[in-house]
């Protein structure tokens, strides 16, 4: 994984195993005091060696750091935690996955359930979109999504299909209730299985003539109005 911020939140996480911390000598000089060149010994290393690590374009600020995969959690790890939960059908661009993970930082969320079978690994670029949210939210990984909408639903969790075609997504509407919402993959949106399975199917209040947003941007927007007081 590349980035300060992915980076730093990588090395404060105590379930994290790293490997081999690299940096420029610009970035040594600038982050000399903080506490992350601490955790593990950095490799000064130039430019050149970063470069093809973390793939062509990547803004890795002179830092790269070699970790192995966090294990995954469990879904009863989640129910045990305060905030919304969040059900990815069959999201597959690890950037969106980033900025999802991101906002779910933000807005205090349980943690993220992802679709074994039709979701990215773990990657430097999950992880750089995610902004150190990697290493902050719990991940789940399921083979089947129904079966795990009926474990949250189980636990008292009603689940909300983020979809055109339902009701206004209100905070007020859902009461003391705690929430898990689906959002669905790029283009696509829910799966029909999937909706089947859902206490309900809501969407957000657009006044413009869009009819959808990106799944990152609409999972961020309705991280919001769950959250709010």
């Amino acid at each position: 994984m590349y980035g300060l911020h992915a980076v730093s939140s990588a090395l404060k996480n105590p379930q994290r195993q790293a490997h081999e911390l690299l940096v420029t000598r610009e970035t040594a000089q600038a982050l000399s005091q903080v506490e992350i060149m601490q955790a593990v010994a950095p490799q000064i290393v130039d430019r050149s060696r970063i470069d093809p690590l973390c793939g062509r374009d990547a803004v890795h600020q002179g830092i790269a750091l070699r970790v192995a995969p966090l294990a995954p959690s469990a879904i009863e790890d989640l129910s045990d935690r305060e905030g919304t939960i969040l059900i990815l059908d069959q999201v597959t661009d690890p950037r969106n996955i980033g900025a999802i993970l991101r906002s779910a930082a933000a807005f205090n969320a349980a943690g993220i359930i992802l679709q074994d079978r039709h979701a990215p690994q773990e990657s430097g670029v999950m992880a750089k979109a995610a902004s150190g949210a990697l290493d902050v939210i719990p991940v789940v990984r399921e083979v089947n999504l129904s079966r795990a909408i009926a474990q949250l639903q189980k636990a008292g969790h009603w689940v909300i299909g983020l979809d055109t075609g339902g009701s206004i997504l209100s905070r007020e509407g859902l009461g003391e209730r705690r929430a898990a919402l689906v959002l669905g993959a790029e283009g696509e949106g829910l799966r029909r299985l999937t909706r089947e399975h859902c206490d309900e199917i809501a969407r957000l209040h657009m006044q413009g003539d869009m009819e959808s947003l990106n799944v990152s941007v609409a999972a961020s927007v309705a991280l919001y109005e769950l959250a709010r007081p």
